[in-house]
């Protein structure tokens, strides 16, 4: 353990005790199921925990990163040399007031939407397609069929580690854009308030089920993967590129471009990360040379791959 960890390490433990981890495994908290461990692991449950870790960040200068349900994740096989935190069950809850639906930011958008219908309130079908977090998921404004969760956030609550402050976002001031937000690399989402409207449950439960069809009939779910690799450029898609350039099934190591979707990499047997990261940046290459679009990969690098990326 370097000097850092040790000195994050000593400030944490008294705090959160046991529940801080070192060397926790963080493959299968991924959707990739490839990657290293990371050096320290804490599940924080309360604010207090995430203060601490704010702190011992600050005083020990040590990296780190908040993990959501790991959809979107590609960890380095080396692992992470820094702090990783993961919202615990303190954060996954939801409560209604009228038309909001406030959420922790641990609940998982499939499991919100679900309550969304059990409530009688539209707005959040196409959560059920995203297999993240809430707060994750405010992070990157995910989205899917059309819709964002920029169209329903009215307010956000985070923790922000580097200024160990707690401050409440209203939606329209969060920066939203296309799979992104401007909340802050430091900025964990706690808590967020969505405005819903009351609608049919029947109406809800279709445009459900539909997603959920739309998803087992055109995504690799039995397969291990991260969702989308790459962001659509303005007006096309990036499956549609990746195939035109003729990369679709493309195989480096143990990982392959998706048969299924063009913008899913498979992480199949003895894949590394670095495998994944290779082949990840072969695609891209070839699009570039094939259409001239340089497309952006979304998926999130932690720790330092074989090539240097992170």
């Amino acid at each position: 353990m370097s000097d850092g960890v040790e000195a994050a390490a000593a400030i944490l433990a008294p705090v959160v005790g046991d529940r801080l981890i070192r060397r926790q495994p963080l493959a299968p908290l991924t959707t990739f199921r490839i990657g290293g461990p990371a050096a320290l692991y804490l599940e924080p449950d309360r604010d207090d925990d995430l203060l601490a870790a704010g702190a011992a960040i600050r005083a020990s200068d040590i990296p780190f990163v908040v993990i959501g349900k790991g959809s979107n994740v590609l960890v380095a096989d080396r692992g992470f040399p820094g702090l990783v935190l993961r919202l615990g069950r303190g954060y996954r809850w939801a409560a209604r007031d009228g038309d909001r639906l406030s959420a922790g930011g641990a609940m998982p958008l499939p499991a919100l939407a679900g309550v969304a219908l059990r409530h009688g309130l539209g707005g959040l079908e196409f959560g059920v397609a995203i297999p993240g977090t809430l707060g994750g998921g405010v992070r990157m404004n995910a989205g899917a069929h059309g819709h964002e969760l920029a169209e329903v956030v009215e307010a956000v609550d985070v923790v922000r580690l580097l200024a160990g402050s707690i401050d409440r976002v209203r939606g329209t001031d969060a920066g939203f854009t296309y799979r992104r937000s401007d909340l802050g690399e430091d900025a964990v989402v706690t808590v967020a308030t969505t405005k819903l409207i009351a609608r049919d449950p029947r109406a809800i439960r279709t445009a459900m089920d539909e997603a959920r069809a739309w998803r087992r009939e055109t995504q690799p779910l039995a397969e291990p993967n991260c969702g989308s690799v790459f962001k659509n450029p303005p007006a096309d898609a990036a499956a549609r590129l990746i195939e035109a350039a003729g990369a679709k099934g493309r195989r480096v190591g143990g990982a392959q471009v998706s048969i299924k979707h063009a913008n899913f990499v498979v992480a199949g047997k003895g894949a590394t990360a670095d495998d994944v990261w290779e082949l990840i940046r072969q695609v891209r290459a070839l699009v570039l040379s094939d259409s001239g679009i340089d497309l952006e990969p979304e998926v999130q690098v932690v720790g330092e791959l074989g090539d240097g990326g992170s």
